[in-house]
């Protein structure tokens, strides 16, 4: 096995959700393998920074706004894209939103957010991209789940459903667009501290209890997820598709504590 299996120069990665977070970490990660980079923010003077410093790594780089919940906002861009690049061989679906509420207080507005950002947008920009991917008979798709996409935590009712959805997503438009060399994944990090949770990192108790939950002893850190975007992006992944990579820290084994220690006598 050689580097050549993961590198990307002479590739064009779109990842949507770049004006901060994780998205802007697995941005870096493409671009240091060799991609060039489409970003995407709904906002275009928010992704100024960052796309200085892709620049600076030597990377063709272009901005785009873009809005997951508006699908005229989504054909927009993948036409820009297109005029600009030709051909786009990785999207990361990154874009999301959460509202963390217990269950009986999640309005009708609220689920509609959370599930139209994270699930239905995710569906029209893949689409919209496929489409030229088709084209080219290459592809390479990469949906952003969560340790949510497998496991159910309360008061994350509308995220998990989400979630959940883009795991049966990806299943779904790996079997439906295989035969046009298109493979469609699922990364799905556990528990990353982002600024949609930084809240729960406020509280060492909690923080406490996560940690004893996970067998790596820590949460994520945005770096660990550096090389399995760049797999799931080469050719190193060119027979995966249709699957979810949990990159979790070991926590969806379900950890827990089989035994305790003995008590000590007196």
């Amino acid at each position: 096995m050689t580097n050549a299996l993961f590198d990307l120069s002479g590739q064009v990665a779109m990842v949507t959700g770049t004006s901060r977070g994780l998205g802007q970490y697995l941005a870096r990660a493409l671009a240091k393998a060799g991609a060039d980079l489409i970003l995407t923010s709904r906002r275009r003077d928010t992704l100024a920074e960052f796309e200085a410093e892709m620049r600076a790594l030597g990377r063709r780089t272009l901005a785009i706004e873009l809005d997951v919940r508006d699908h005229t906002s989504i054909q927009r861009m993948a036409a820009e894209a297109a005029a600009a690049f030709g051909q786009i061989h990785i999207l990361v679906n990154n874009a999301g939103c959460n509202v963390r509420k217990p269950a009986l207080d999640v309005s009708w507005d609220d689920w509609n957010l959370v599930l139209d950002t994270n699930l239905r947008g995710s569906f029209f920009v893949a689409q919209a991209v496929a489409r030229g991917m088709k084209a080219h008979s290459y592809g390479r798709i990469i949906n952003i789940g969560s340790v949510t996409s497998v496991f159910g935590y309360a008061g994350l009712a509308p995220y998990g459903a989400s979630r959940g959805g883009i795991r049966q997503l990806t299943m779904s438009l790996a079997d439906d667009w295989g035969q046009y060399g298109i493979t469609v994944n699922c990364l799905a990090p556990g528990w990353f501290k982002t600024q949609q949770n930084q809240v729960l990192y406020e509280n060492q108790e909690w923080v406490d209890y996560l940690v004893d939950r996970i067998p790596m002893k820590r949460p994520g850190q945005p770096h660990d997820l550096d090389g399995a975007v760049v797999f799931l992006a080469s050719e190193a992944s060119g027979y995966v598709t249709g699957q979810t990579l949990l990159v979790d820290g070991g926590i969806s084994t379900g950890s827990m504590r089989a035994t305790v220690a003995p008590k000590q006598r007196t």
